[in-house]
C-alpha cells in the first residue's frame, strides 16, 4: 500500500477543520474515520497489481556509446483498470530512461512502454525489477508491487582506436610490398626473385639464380606471416586506476530516496580505468596482426583466468574478443605474476610474441613480474605495454606555488621511477611502449610492425 499526495492535502485539510470546529475531538476523530473509509475504498476498488504479467524485447547487445532500446509489455488479466506509474528498475550505470512511466491498462487489454538505456560503463547490465503502484479512483491510496521481468544488456568495449586501422593496415601492405609505390617488403621469409637494381643489398643476392641466368639476381623478403601474437591483460588491481578524460560523455543522473527520483550529477567526467584503454589497445593490435595473417590469442589474468580466446579464425576475431572482454573488470587483489607466465607458458609453446598489457609500476612489478621474467623472454619475445596517466606529466611542469612544487616533485619521481623500470625492461630484452591513454593504441600497433618490418616475430 502506498498514499498519494492528495491523501496529505486531505488530511491538511481536515485539520483546518478541526481547529475551526466547536468540538476539536469529536471532529478529529470524524476527520480521521472519513479519510480511513475513503482509503479503504481507494484500495478496494484499486486495479490488482499482482497478476499482472510482464514481457520484454529489444537491444541485446551495444557499444559503449550506443543507445539501447528495451520494449516492456504489460498484461492486465484482472478484472479492474489498472491506473497509476511504473517504475522499471535497472542499475544507475545503465543510464535508464524514462526512470518512472505513467501506467493504464484496461482489463484484459495490453500496453508497451519503452526504455531507452544510455550506458556509462561497458558489462552486462540486468533489469532489477519491475514496481507498479496502481492508485484507487479517489487519487488517496495505491496498491503496490514489485515483479520480475529480467532483460540483460552487453554492453560492448567501444573500439575507439578503430580510427587508427586504415593507416595502419597501409604500413602494413608497405611491408608486404603490395603497395601502389612498390616498397620493397622486408622481413625473413622468401617471396621471389628478381633483377638486381642499383641500391639492393649485395646480401640478398642469390648466387645460384644469378649463375643458372647469367644476370645478378636477388631474393624479396616478406613479413613473417602464420606466426602467434598473445595479448596478456593484466586484470590486477594497478588496472583499476582512471587516467585521462572519459572519451564517451557519462550521462548525469543518479537515483535518491526510494528510486522514483532523478537529478543531475554536477560532478566532472572520471576518465576510464586502465583496463579499458588497455583493451582498446588490444583490439586495435589484434585487428593488426589478424590482417597480417599472424593467429592471435588472447588471455585476460590476475590471480586466474579470466578470459581466454584462442584459435578465433580472422573474421570472428574481434566480435568473440569483444565479447569476452565486456563482461571483465578489474579486481582489487595483486596479480599473480608468477602464475600469469606459467598460464602463458602451458598454453605457448612455441616461440610468439607475448604482448603483456599491465601498467609499468615500479613497486609491483619489481616485487611480481621481474623475478619470473626471465622464464618468460627466454622462450618468446616479450612486448610490455603501460598506460601513462597524462596528469602527472601535466603536474610536473606546474611551479605557480609552494603547493605545486612539492606536486611537481612527486611527479617527477613518478616519471623517474617509470624510467627506470622500463630501463630495467629493455635490459632483459623486453620491448616497452609507454604512452598516455589517446596514444597507447596507436604506440602499440607501431611497435609490432616495427618488429614485424625488422623480422623479429
Amino acid at each position: 500500500m502506498a498514499l498519494t499526495g492528495r491523501a496529505g492535502l486531505v488530511a491538511a485539510i481536515g485539520i483546518v477543520v478541526v481547529l475551526l470546529a466547536p468540538q476539536p475531538g469529536a471532529a478529529l476523530a470524524g476527520v480521521c474515520l472519513l479519510l480511513a473509509a475513503a482509503i479503504l475504498v481507494d484500495l478496494v476498488f484499486a486495479g490488482a497489481v499482482r497478476p499482472l504479467r510482464f514481457h520484454r524485447s529489444g537491444d541485446t547487445l551495444i557499444r559503449l556509446g550506443q543507445r539501447a532500446t528495451v520494449e516492456l509489455i504489460v498484461e492486465n488479466p484482472g478484472s479492474r483498470r489498472v491506473r497509476g506509474a511504473l517504475r522499471d528498475a535497472w542499475p544507475p550505470s545503465a543510464g535508464a530512461t524514462p526512470r518512472v512511466a505513467d501506467l493504464d491498462v484496461p482489463k484484459g487489454e495490453r500496453r508497451k512502454i519503452t526504455v531507452t538505456l544510455a550506458p556509462t560503463r561497458r558489462g552486462d547490465r540486468s533489469s532489477v525489477a519491475v514496481t507498479v503502484r496502481s492508485v484507487g479512483p479517489l487519487g488517496l491510496a495505491a496498491r503496490q508491487g514489485s515483479h520480475q521481468a529480467p532483460w540483460s544488456v552487453r554492453v560492448l568495449p567501444p573500439f575507439l582506436s578503430r580510427k587508427h586501422l586504415p593507416s595502419r593496415l597501409a604500413r602494413l601492405r608497405e611491408l608486404d610490398g603490395q603497395h601502389p609505390a612498390l616498397v620493397r617488403g622486408q622481413g625473413t621469409e622468401f617471396d621471389s626473385l628478381r633483377e638486381y637494381v642499383v641500391g639492393d643489398d649485395v646480401r640478398s643476392i642469390d648466387w645460384r639464380a644469378t649463375a643458372r641466368r647469367h644476370d645478378v639476381v636477388v631474393r624479396t623478403w616478406r613479413p613473417e606471416r602464420d606466426r602467434r601474437v598473445l595479448i596478456v591483460l593484466d586484470t590486477g588491481r594497478t588496472s583499476a586506476g582512471r587516467v585521462g578524460d572519459a572519451p564517451i560523455p557519462l550521462a548525469g543522473a543518479v537515483a535518491g530516496g526510494a528510486g522514483l527520483l532523478v537529478r543531475p550529477d554536477p560532478r566532472p567526467a572520471p576518465g576510464w580505468p586502465r583496463l579499458d584503454w588497455s583493451m582498446d589497445a588490444a583490439l586495435l593490435l589484434a585487428a593488426l596482426a589478424a590482417r597480417a595473417g599472424d593467429q592471435v590469442d588472447f588471455l585476460a589474468y590476475d590471480r586466474a583466468v579470466r578470459a581466454w580466446v584462442s584459435g578465433a579464425s580472422r573474421t570472428e576475431l574481434l566480435s568473440s574478443l569483444v565479447n569476452v572482454m565486456a563482461p571483465i573488470e578489474a579486481e582489487l587483489i595483486e596479480a599473480d605474476s608468477q602464475g600469469m607466465v606459467a598460464a602463458v607458458l602451458s598454453r605457448a609453446k612455441r616461440r610468439c610474441l607475448v604482448v603483456l598489457l599491465t601498467d609499468l609500476n615500479g613497486a609491483a612489478l619489481d616485487e611480481g613480474l621481474m623475478p619470473v621474467l626471465p622464464q618468460l623472454s627466454s622462450r618468446h619475445l616479450v612486448l610490455v605495454a603501460g598506460v601513462s596517466d597524462p596528469r602527472v606529466a601535466a603536474m610536473a611542469g606546474r611551479r605557480g606555488s609552494a603547493e605545486e612544487v612539492y606536486d611537481a616533485a612527486a611527479a617527477e619521481h613518478a616519471q623517474l621511477e617509470r624510467r627506470r623500470i622500463t630501463a630495467r625492461l629493455r635490459r632483459h630484452g623486453v620491448e616497452v611502449v609507454d604512452a598516455p591513454p589517446e596514444d597507447i593504441a596507436p604506440a602499440l600497433a607501431d611497435a609490432y610492425l616495427a618488429l614485424k618490418a625488422a623480422g623479429r616475430l
